[in-house]
């Protein structure tokens, strides 16, 4: 069965592909539902929707930054990918707004912090790589071009702009409540990204989980490639018992290359895809 990958990026925010270039490549790889969710915004969504082949559907969507804080007082910074919420929604939009733009500071922060310790790297060479909102991966890939790193996955560990790394700054971002709000009142669905991604940086327990599906949260984002298999059975048994839907996808951006990466690795089930069209009431899937 040809793939249902619910979770990409594009140039609208921190892909490497254009939109319409991601939709060829996914429909390429066999896919045949796309979700495209880039960071914050629905800025591609037009362009994929127009370049979309006969038998291709597009889920409109956007990947949600958002923080909780946990038991022992941390703030742990999380994604919950947000599909068929109505793109218009004054108060979502407005978030959604405040959120890029931190984005943008949070980088540039970053930028200062390693030019002042002498590093060859540059705002504008930063900038120059994002053609939509700037991310971490526009720095990791300054740091790439200056020779600094070998990898741009190198960049995200405890030595450059990882959580615990030298040069990493924060970004605001809304608690996981408001992110929640904010996405059901606007007809959306929400599925939690990546919980137990534990490469990425500090993750929340099931007590967070629960916690989430108590707001409303309708789903987990199960089968991803930063999760390990034994991460993806302890999801499976939690969605199960919290009544969540379970989705699979690659999280796609064109920066990392090899086996589970690609896009339509991961699958989601399609009555899982179906129970999403029907409680999303913001928007609607686009088919050529």
């Amino acid at each position: 069965m040809a793939g249902i990958d619910l979770h990409t990026h594009s140039t609208a925010s921190d892909g490497l592909l254009a939109p319409a270039a991601l939709v060829a490549a996914a429909a390429a790889a066999g896919v045949r539902v796309l979700a495209l969710t880039d960071h914050d915004t629905t800025g591609g969504i037009a362009e994929a929707a127009a370049a979309l082949p006969a038998g291709m559907t597009l889920v409109p969507g956007a990947e949600i930054s958002c923080e909780v804080r946990v038991a022992d007082g941390r703030v742990i910074s999380l994604h919950v990918l947000a599909y068929l919420f109505d793109p218009a929604e004054p108060e979502f939009l407005a978030m959604r707004r405040r959120v890029r733009e931190s984005r943008d500071s949070r980088a540039r922060r970053m930028v200062e912090l390693m030019v002042a310790d002498g590093l060859p790297v540059s705002w504008e060479q930063v900038q120059a790589r994002a053609l939509g909102t700037v991310g971490r991966p526009h720095v990791a890939g300054a740091l790439l071009d200056a020779g600094l790193i070998s990898d741009l996955d190198e960049a995200f560990g405890p030595k450059w702009i990882g959580s615990r790394g030298p040069y990493h700054a924060r970004k605001e971002q809304p608690d996981v409540a408001d992110a929640l709000r904010l996405i059901q009142g606007a007809g959306g669905v929400s599925v939690f990204a990546h919980p137990y991604a534990a490469a990425r940086g500090p993750i929340v327990g099931p007590d967070t989980i629960e916690y989430m599906a108590s707001l409303g949260l309708d789903g987990i984002e199960v089968d991803h490639p930063d999760q390990e298999p034994a991460a993806r059975d302890r999801l499976r048994g939690l969605a199960a018992s919290l009544g969540l839907l379970m989705t699979g996808s690659s999280d796609f951006h064109g920066t990392r290359e090899g086996p589970g990466h690609g896009l339509g690795t991961h699958s989601t089930d399609p009555d899982a895809l179906a129970e999403i069209i029907d409680r999303g009431s913001g928007d609607t899937p686009r088919s050529a």
